[in-house]
């Protein structure tokens, strides 16, 4: 209705204009003074104008004030409603508000939805999935660096005079931020004792000196540590044959022995528990618990079995053509 209003008062003074405009146009340049008559008759005549434009602007407004057939039929059907609302008892749930009403000042409350259950997901080994965290090159206790590099010297000096070609196999010296970087990627801290044997033997080319097996034992290098380590945290337990009531493998063991001939139901690797240290191998981890309790305590079995002809775990060493081998004595034998 407003637009309407509009649109008339705009037409009526535009036909102002337009009249005035033409007064202008017809006046000569110069007039002489009008007579009075005619002066009355020119102000007749503009009266006549502004009440034809005070009709338009009435005859719109009653236009726009008048309601419509729609209009009536809209108002009646809400009256109605409010008047079948308001007869209604107390309590009855009432009907919603009709299309043509006036629109409403809430919104109604969301409908819910049934959403699919999912199954629940596995649960990896946390151990498994570490959080990247910054490479540290931690400093080593120099006193355990000092014993563990005695028990060293004592092998290779056995290794230079009895064995020769295993002692060959020795690796060069690892790298302290290699093994930074490898804990970093597996979330582990490798033990002092690991990291100063690793740091004097970064594994070994072939067989190596921790036999204990019929065809020996490969001591892997860091980077090969850090492989294995993954890969046994990506096997099954359905692909290992084992008791799934058995946990096969831990994500904070440190495999850094693989015994490349046995079978595929025992354990192939010997590994450090990086909680505590300990060494184990054969089997389950979990269901044998540690054999020895330290890296260095195995360097030192190794040592003692080397110099004094001791056996370490049923294994006595010997020698054939310059290559160490390892006897089986059985379990118990000193």
């Amino acid at each position: 209705m407003l637009k309407l209003v509009r649109l008339a008062l705009t037409a009526a003074i535009l036909t102002a204009i337009a009249v005035r405009l033409r007064r202008r146009a017809q006046m000569p340049d110069k007039q002489p003074s009008p007579p009075p008559a005619p002066r009355l008759a020119g102000s007749r005549r503009m009266g006549l104008v502004w009440a034809a434009i005070a009709g338009i602007v009435a005859l719109t407004l009653g236009a726009a004030l008048i309601p419509t057939e729609s209009q009536e039929a809209a108002a009646s059907e809400w009256r109605a409603y409010q008047a079948g609302q308001a007869a209604l008892p107390a309590g009855t749930e009432r009907s919603p508000t009709p299309a043509t009403g006036p629109p409403a000042t809430s919104t109604p409350p969301p409908v819910a939805t049934a959403v699919p259950s999912r199954p629940p997901a596995e649960i990896p080994d946390p151990n498994c999935s570490p959080v990247r965290r910054p490479v540290t090159v931690r400093p080593i206790d120099p006193e355990v660096k000092r014993a563990v590099d005695r028990q060293w010297r004592r092998i290779e000096r056995w290794l230079r005079a009895n064995a020769p070609r295993t002692y060959r196999t020795l690796a060069g010296p690892g790298r302290a931020r290699t093994i930074a970087i490898a804990e970093s990627q597996m979330g582990v801290d490798f033990p002092d004792d690991l990291r100063a044997s690793l740091l004097r033997h970064n594994g070994s080319r072939g067989r190596s000196v921790f036999g204990f097996w019929y065809d020996g034992a490969d001591a892997l290098g860091v980077r090969q540590i850090r492989d294995t380590w993954r890969r046994l945290c990506s096997w099954e337990r359905t692909d290992l044959g084992s008791d799934p009531a058995v946990e096969y493998w831990n994500g904070r063991m440190i495999p850094f022995l693989h015994f490349a001939e046995r079978d595929s139901e025992n354990m192939e690797y010997a590994v450090v528990d990086s909680t505590g240290g300990a060494v184990g191998w054969d089997d389950t981890i979990s269901g044998m618990g540690p054999r020895l309790q330290s890296t260095y305590a195995l360097l030192r079995a190794v040592a003692d079995a080397l110099e004094h002809g001791r056996a370490v775990d049923g294994w006595r060493p010997a020698v054939q053509r310059g290559v160490l081998r390892w006897d089986d004595v059985g379990d118990g034998s000193p």
